[in-house]
């Protein structure tokens, strides 16, 4: 076990668990043809990695961004430095709200706006599906209808964003804290 030491003690408990986690993740969230749901209550029951704020108004991830993940997935990457199948990623952005507050200027998070999900993927289950790609499931779901992936494809909605973050498995991991022992 590397540096068991510098895992927090709340998720040291999931380690023992979490050696397959792809049953569940695929028996929930995803059917056999490669469509996913949302996960619920990911708020409440999962672990926060961290937070992003994009305030330029042009930008088309504009919003304050909370990512969440399962508690065994977080604990098996400060294990191993990598996500295992399936993990599943959860990524809401909420619309920025701003004001005064007694501190001075403030941002925070309004009302939700859409969810990124992705789905650790290592035995590229659905290598055909528009999805699916580079070890990883990926959708989006808007406010309007959170029941329904708007994602046109990962080449056409979420590959262009991930781009810089390859190198670390398509993950943005600089930005969240929780992962760094």
């Amino acid at each position: 076990m590397k540096h068991l030491f510098t895992i927090p003690l709340a998720l040291m408990v999931a380690v023992p668990a979490m050696a397959d986690m792809s049953g569940e993740t695929y028996s929930r969230w995803v059917d056999d043809k490669g469509e996913t749901r949302l996960p619920e209550n990911y708020r409440t029951t999962w672990t926060h990695l961290g937070s992003w704020v994009v305030a330029d108004e042009k930008a088309p991830g504009k919003g304050f961004h909370d990512v969440y993940t399962q508690p065994e997935a977080a604990a098996y990457y400060l294990q191993h430095g990598r996500f295992p199948d399936g993990a599943v990623l959860v990524k809401e952005i909420r619309t920025l709200q701003t004001g005064f507050k007694t501190t001075g200027p403030a941002q925070w998070a309004g009302e939700n706006a859409v969810w990124f999900v992705m789905i650790k993927d290592d035995k590229r289950r659905f290598k055909n599906h528009p999805h699916w790609a580079e070890g990883w499931g990926w959708a989006m779901y808007e406010a309007s209808n959170p029941a329904l992936n708007t994602s046109k494809s990962f080449t056409e909605t979420c590959q262009s964003c991930h781009i810089p973050a390859r190198a670390t498995d398509w993950v943005f991991v600089e930005g969240y804290p929780t992962l760094k022992p």
